[in-house]
């Protein structure tokens, strides 16, 4: 989750897919990183014990949910913009090189 929110944050279009057992495990992480808005694609627990068709007939269910996230992530985006602002411009010196 960070490192999907970091880059949505960016404005970097990210889906994070993870299992439907962590759903609650990743809503308090976006919580306490600020982003109460940042949903993740949920796929069915277990993956780690299934062979590679039934992780690609997953990947197949999930594809056009990941798909939809990926497009609609433009208005979560243009919401956070002034978020992402501050904290572009707090990375960056004066003269607008890197920190």
């Amino acid at each position: 989750m960070h490192d999907s929110i970091r880059l949505e944050n960016l404005g970097i279009p990210t889906v994070a897919v993870i299992t439907d057992v962590f759903r609650a495990a990743a809503r308090a992480q976006a919580s306490a990183l600020r982003r109460q808005d940042f949903e993740a694609v949920l796929v069915p627990h277990p993956v780690q014990d299934r062979s590679t068709e039934e992780i690609a007939a997953k990947a197949d269910e999930a594809v056009d949910e990941v798909v939809a996230h990926l497009l609609g992530a433009d208005s979560q985006r243009a919401a956070a913009s002034g978020r992402r602002e501050a904290n572009w411009q707090g990375a960056r010196n004066g003269d607008g090189s890197a920190t």
